[in-house]
């Protein structure tokens, strides 16, 4: 087998990286190579692979579903959106530039080439390579310079499937206006329908689903059910809510639960930091914007940011950089990651991200930071909280610390990141609460600080949690999808003889 597909939606949110990690999950069950790919993703959400490269965590975690090691060629253009309406492009993992939304069209035929030869070198090691597009294919306005959607399809020949969420309302109304929007060429290479987060009895949909396929002429793949407890890397701010909301958690092991507040900073960045403290039993994360979210809170996290010196602003401005300095005073647990841990120094000095120069910081903890022009991508291991941790490094900030403890080590004890001084804690890396134990250990800490009867559940597995939901994704199209029609489209590739629908583009 050597075939491809691409995944397009009719909104943002639709479905596109689950069902994408979904396909991927199901064919390497059946014991297909298969690799996952997205030309360019717009996320604030990043991961590093093992060889130093930036790529949208969406990809890393679709890799994870296909059973492969992630890269960059699986996700070759990511913008990272800032504080002043540009971007920063990463190309191959690593940062290229800060654009304009009107510059970066001026980038674009370059990165098609771009992304075409990575998606030609996957294809050429994989059996199937999965491509998932962005936003949506019917964004008339961006067509000309597309490259991720119909732009790639047409380019690479590939077929296309459009997902579209139904418990937005109005799913076959924009299945139908997706395709009604596209030129005749573009039209070519939809071949089908997946309706997502369907809740219900499917056959109350049937008369809607004969009736899309009787106007497009293209049939239904799959109506996928709603999954609760679906936590999994979510792609952008559009799904906060989700992380919290739809995480499994459960009955506290101890006799009371853990109020964890989270910041929920304008440019939140690696949010996914969160996931692991929101699927554990008696853990109750909540986000905050103000003061009094903050007051009662067990532990409080300070998460990444795109924008340290802006999103520091707007703390200021809502007063809650008095609330984390009183509970500093009152000896309660706050904990800074990347963007998060640079606020909680003295100073920021910052001639690159926002070139705002020196500014103050919280001053809760004995560091300075100067953001330098290189960014730092490392995969880097080492301990706290007396376990080994595995973690990432994304990060233009540098740290001068100058009293407090280490907060990482390496197995000698000496100091490889961050600090700490009493209850005030802090780290550039990304995906320690992924690590069970240490997770365990500063959760014990936090309980035992905040005077809380909590004991952490002795047998949460992360990685574990994590498997069984791309699991449950494979079974989802499995189960619930024409895999028989799905797979005669990655093998077959661009439909044949598929009819135009009026209008077409204009």
């Amino acid at each position: 087998m050597n075939g491809a597909l691409l995944v397009a939606g009719t909104t943002s949110d639709a479905g596109k990286s689950v069902v994408t990690a979904g396909i991927c999950r199901w064919l390497a069950r059946q014991g297909v190579k298969v690799a996952p790919f997205k030309a360019q993703n717009m996320s604030l959400n990043s991961f590093v692979t093992l060889d130093g490269a930036e790529i949208g965590r969406a990809q890393a975690m679709q890799a994870a579903a296909a059973g492969v090691e992630p890269e960059a060629a699986m996700n070759p253009v990511l913008l990272k959106p800032g504080a002043d309406g540009r971007s920063q492009v990463v190309v191959l993992g690593r940062p290229v530039a800060e654009v304009g939304a009107l510059d970066y069209r001026e980038r674009k035929p370059a990165l098609l080439r771009t992304a075409l030869d990575c998606l030609a070198d996957l294809r050429a090691r994989y059996d199937v390579v999965v491509c998932e597009g962005a936003g949506s294919p019917a964004e008339i306005n961006l067509r000309d310079r597309d490259i991720a959607n119909m732009g790639l399809a047409t380019a690479a020949s590939l077929p296309v499937v459009v997902v579209g969420d139904i418990d937005r309302g109005g799913v076959f109304a924009a299945m139908f206006g997706t395709l009604a929007l596209l030129s005749a060429e573009d039209q070519r290479h939809v071949g089908g329908w997946i309706v997502n987060k369907f809740r219900g009895d499917v056959r109350l949909l049937q008369p809607g689903l004969d009736m899309l396929r009787q106007l497009t002429h293209r049939p239904s793949l799959g109506v996928l059910p709603m999954l609760p407890g679906l936590w999994l890397d979510a792609e952008d701010s559009l799904d906060l809510a989700g992380i919290v909301d739809r995480a499994p958690g459960g009955a506290a092991h101890g006799r009371e639960v853990l109020r964890v507040s989270v910041v929920r900073l304008p440019r939140l960045s690696n949010f996914t930091d969160i996931d692991a403290l929101a699927q554990e039993p008696g853990v109750l994360v909540r986000w905050a914007t103000r003061p009094e979210e903050l007051a009662d809170a067990d532990l409080v996290v300070l998460p990444g940011t795109r924008s340290t010196v802006a999103d520091l602003a707007w703390l200021r401005e809502r007063g809650l950089d008095a609330a984390l300095a009183a509970r500093a005073e009152r000896g309660l647990p706050v904990l800074g990651v990347c963007g998060g841990y640079q606020m909680l120094g003295r100073t920021i000095t910052d001639r690159v991200e926002s070139r705002a120069g020196t500014v103050d910081g919280l001053g809760l903890l004995p560091l300075r930071i100067e953001f330098a022009a290189e960014k730092t991508l490392a995969r880097p291991v080492g301990r706290a909280l007396g376990e080994t941790v595995f973690g990432y490094e994304i990060h233009h900030g540098v740290a001068d610390v100058d009293g407090g403890e280490p907060f990482v080590t390496d197995s000698a004890g000496q100091a490889l990141d961050g600090c700490r001084a009493d209850a005030v804690w802090g780290t550039t890396w990304h995906g320690l609460l992924e690590n069970d134990g240490f997770r365990r250990a500063l959760l014990r800490e936090a309980a035992a600080r905040s005077g809380r009867d909590f004991t952490p559940a002795p047998d949460t597995c992360f990685a574990a949690a994590r498997e069984e939901r791309l699991d449950r994704l494979g079974d989802l199209i499995e189960q619930h999808a024409d895999t028989d029609a799905l797979l005669r489209l990655i093998e077959g590739g661009v439909p044949a003889g598929l009819p135009f629908v009026p209008p077409g583009a204009p």
